[in-house]
């Protein structure tokens, strides 16, 4: 018997979730996190049904000393949703999605997944800014900056965050909004998971769709360089409507492909005018960009990106799409050891830019994201498909801003990038740290450590 049986019945006898331990039939499934790189064995993985599971969690794992994993969607590509040897506070049982159609608002618990809250705000035809892959948490996403689709129109996810219910290190359960410990609700703004387990958001939503205008357009490889020599320069007028992502990628038929992914939140007659020159430039090999339901255009990239796969991602904000780093990228997936594998560009322009850098702990406003997602099947096969990744994150170096985007920082990234990911917000959100988790409990994320 374990020494922390005990424990964990007496846990349990209040406990209204469930709690999950390695010799339960159902360890080996709920241990699992959608990274397949990543393969952890916690002590106890708490599926909570509530808040006051929540709390008692966040206890339990004070008081014992045991390292304390926070899992929403369980999508973090660095693995913190889970930990060996402690516990796993599971968001999974937690629900509820609460659309205000009048107010425009919406409330969610921590365990919502994007694609099921757009679902239900997509009843009322609207929306807010929400992560590009349907199966990651809104949790998680939201907690690191949080862009998608709808951000050059209406901002990052933060920046329509109007309020969080959050258990702090105390075991507390407190409400954080711009009147109510401003602090704390600055923090969680960007802060990743430092500060406690969110139980519950609420967000400012927005009219879009059903129907809106979206989709992609296909090139060959060969043609990639001068596909992104005019995505460079399409991207600096577009209208606020408008969100364009630049992509290399692999066909199903195993063509390596350069592609423009656009997404358009006005009307379907200011849609079709302005993705017009996508779908002229070329012209594309294949053309999928018109009217299509939001729900469509959220769900684009899914199968792209299914749960299990192997995963290691490297990304930076870089200043500009140079010619030397256009051709050093298609050069350089043209050796991608796998057909998952992808690189891909996103500009944080637009509402994005224009709120200030330290309105709230998400500090980078402005530039272009560039990813290399690295993604394959065979453990055997991970040598190569990581140092592909590295290899292609040291592209972007000459022209590098100096900062990363939390959600995204990989397996083994050292302290110096983390504190990237907070900029020049970092020393605020430490000694915020200091305030709300002293002893950092929680401290498996992109982590801050109390300042001293």
């Amino acid at each position: 018997m374990s020494a922390l049986a005990p424990s964990i019945d007496s846990l349990r006898s209040s406990f209204r979730g469930a709690l999950i331990t390695p010799g339960d039939s159902s360890y080996e499934k709920a241990r699992r996190v959608w990274n397949g790189l990543i393969d952890k064995r916690p002590a106890v993985i708490a599926e909570c049904a509530g808040a006051a599971d929540v709390m008692a969690t966040v206890k339990f794992a004070r008081d014992l000393g045991l390292p304390l994993a926070v899992r929403g969607g369980g999508h973090s590509i660095g693995g913190n949703s889970t930990c060996d040897d402690g516990v796993v506070l599971d968001l999974c049982r937690m629900k509820g999605v609460r659309v205000d159609s009048g107010a425009r608002t919406a409330r969610a618990d921590g365990g919502v997944l994007w694609q099921e809250f757009d679902h239900e705000t997509q009843a009322f035809g609207l929306a807010t800014t929400g992560g590009m892959l349907g199966d990651t948490g809104i949790a998680g996403l939201t907690l690191g900056g949080g862009f998608g689709w709808l951000c050059r129109k209406y901002g990052l996810t933060i920046d329509n965050l109007l309020s969080v219910d959050i258990v702090l290190a105390s075991g507390k359960l407190v409400t954080a909004d711009e009147h109510h410990l401003a602090d704390l609700f600055w923090g969680v703004r960007g802060g990743s998971g430092n500060f406690g387990v969110v139980t519950s958001f609420e967000y400012r939503l927005h009219q879009v769709g059903p129907m809106i205008t979206g989709g992609l357009v296909l090139h060959p490889l060969a043609r990639a360089g001068e596909m992104l020599r005019f995505y460079r320069q399409f991207v600096e007028s577009i209208p606020d409507d408008l969100s364009v992502a630049a992509a290399l990628l692999t066909g199903p038929d195993g063509q390596k492909l350069a592609a423009m992914v656009a997404a358009h939140c006005g009307s379907l007659e200011d849609g079709a005018r302005a993705v017009r020159p996508l779908k002229e430039f070329g012209p594309p090999m294949m053309d999928a960009l018109g009217p299509l339901p939001y729900l469509a255009q959220q769900s684009l990239l899914k199968d792209g990106y299914p749960p299990s796969l192997l995963n290691y991602w490297k990304a930076d904000f870089i200043n500009e799409l140079s010619d030397g780093l256009i051709s050093a990228a298609v050069d350089h997936f043209g050796r991608t050891p796998s057909p998952r594998s992808a690189m891909l560009w996103f500009p944080f322009s637009g509402a994005v830019a224009r709120v200030p850098s330290d309105a709230t702990a998400y500090p980078h406003r402005g530039g272009i994201h560039m990813g290399v997602y690295s993604l394959w099947t065979n453990p055997a096969e991970s040598k190569p498909n990581v140092d592909w990744a590295r290899q292609g994150s040291e592209l972007m170096r000459p022209v590098a801003s100096g900062g990363v985007y939390v959600n995204e920082l990989a397996l083994d990234e050292s302290d110096e990038r983390i504190r990237s990911a907070y900029g020049t917000n970092y020393r605020r959100l430490a000694q915020l740290k200091a305030k709300y988790d002293p002893e950092n409990l929680f401290r498996l994320n992109a982590n801050i450590p109390p300042s001293r």
